[in-house]
């Protein structure tokens, strides 16, 4: 058997310094629950990042992929396929629009959305050539593309990458009166997550998520709500924007759209806004292909039936109950089954002790613990989760 430590080696040895994972090496993994290599077992508290928001190995996922395996993977969309008109239709449903343009990663949805907020601008909006803004918020993360770090504040996503591309404001998340002061008659879109993943779990002050939507109605600017980490289930709402009542122009969905066995992800939004695209003006050779589009639609099928919804909300708001009660901790912000744990030290060695102790969780911005566990988590398996937290904390 290959050993944990020859594993990392190669990994070391061949594979580009651009993380920094926890010293283990998985093998297996079924529900909230993996397996390193040595056959250790661990809670899994992260879900790749809301990747995996309906447990590892799921059963109706796992099937209907298997089934379109042994039919076809990719005819690139130089022809259509049987499940991409359903796949389509069926998102776009459960989003209360008309359109879907399908692709792969979180980071080419959100450029997705960017170039369609632009084009809409100078083709509906008829802001002039070139002149078009779109105002984002400090402490966002979108991905990693260069046009993507250009508005990002992050050091580290942002130095030696330049020069960046122009176009975009960046204010304060939650300010209001920072984003109205922003937004003038060549603002295209205001892209916005729900909740800031990346940053901490930072949710909104009450009521900021409407303010944007109604200053996006009066400029006639595009809402452009970025559920890529915060949707899908995860707050306990079918999409975070939820929890307001508000409405977006453009949805921006990824992660757990793919149910943790593709990379799938979509911009989503009416036919005035995704209808300025003619053929060739973009596209993707993987977007849409047979195999994403059939996950994809058991996931929506999924999210049609709420279950997974409900189980975030309840058993997120007796998560966040424990957590408050917590010694050693600053604060905890988040909503639903997803959480930041804001320490008063560094969070890395928690992180670790964590790890020893047999729930996997992974630090941000240094002082931050996130946790967001499979949406198929139980009430059992989450105490435990959190009594080896309370450990690593007094350990720390």
């Amino acid at each position: 058997m290959t050993t944990t430590s020859e594993l990392r080696a190669l990994s070391e040895a061949h594979s580009a310094h651009n993380y920094h994972p926890l010293p283990i090496v998985i093998a297996t993994a079924e529900g909230a629950w993996v397996t390193d290599v040595e056959g250790k077992r661990y809670l899994d508290m992260l879900s790749a990042y809301s990747a995996v928001n309906f447990g590892h190995g799921n059963p109706r996922l796992i099937g209907r992929v298997k089934e379109q395996l042994d039919r076809v993977t990719l005819v690139s969309r130089a022809f259509d396929h049987d499940q991409f008109g359903p796949f389509v239709t069926e998102l776009a449903e459960l989003c209360g629009k008309d359109m879907v343009l399908p692709m792969n990663s979180g980071a080419e949805a959100v450029e997705t959305a960017l170039k369609t907020a632009r084009k809409w601008g100078y083709e509906v909006k008829g802001v002039p050539a070139d002149q078009a803004n779109i105002v984002t918020f400090q402490g966002n993360f979108h991905g990693r593309t260069t046009t993507i770090v250009s508005f990002s504040d992050d050091p580290d996503a942002r130095n030696s990458f330049g020069p960046f591309t122009p176009g975009f404001r960046s204010v304060p998340y939650g300010d209001v009166e920072a984003l109205r002061a922003a937004v003038d008659g060549s603002t295209v879109g205001v892209l916005i997550e729900p909740i800031q993943g990346e940053a901490g779990v930072n949710v909104p002050p009450s009521g900021f998520l409407r303010a944007v939507r109604d200053i996006c109605t009066e400029a006639g600017a595009l809402m452009i709500d970025d559920e890529i980490q915060a949707g899908l289930g995860r707050t306990g709402r079918t999409f975070a924007a939820d929890h307001e009542g508000v409405v977006p122009d453009i949805y921006i969905l990824g992660k757990a759209l793919g149910g943790g066995i593709m990379p799938v992800s979509a911009v989503v939004a009416d036919q005035d806004v995704l209808g300025v695209f003619k053929p060739g003006q973009h596209g993707s050779t993987f977007g849409g292909n047979p195999l994403a589009c059939a996950v994809g639609r058991e996931v929506v099928a999924i999210l049609n039936e709420g279950t997974f919804q409900k189980h975030s909300a309840e058993l997120g708001a007796y998560m966040h109950e424990r957590l408050g009660r917590l010694q050693n901790v600053k604060a905890v912000t988040g909503r639903g089954l997803w959480a930041g744990i804001q320490l008063h030290g560094k969070a890395r060695p928690v992180s670790e002790r964590l790890k020893e102790l047999g729930v996997l969780a992974k630090e941000t911005h240094e002082t931050i613990i996130r946790l967001a566990p499979p949406l198929v988590i139980t009430k059992e398996e989450l105490d435990w989760a959190v009594d080896q937290l309370e450990i690593a904390l007094a350990d720390a």
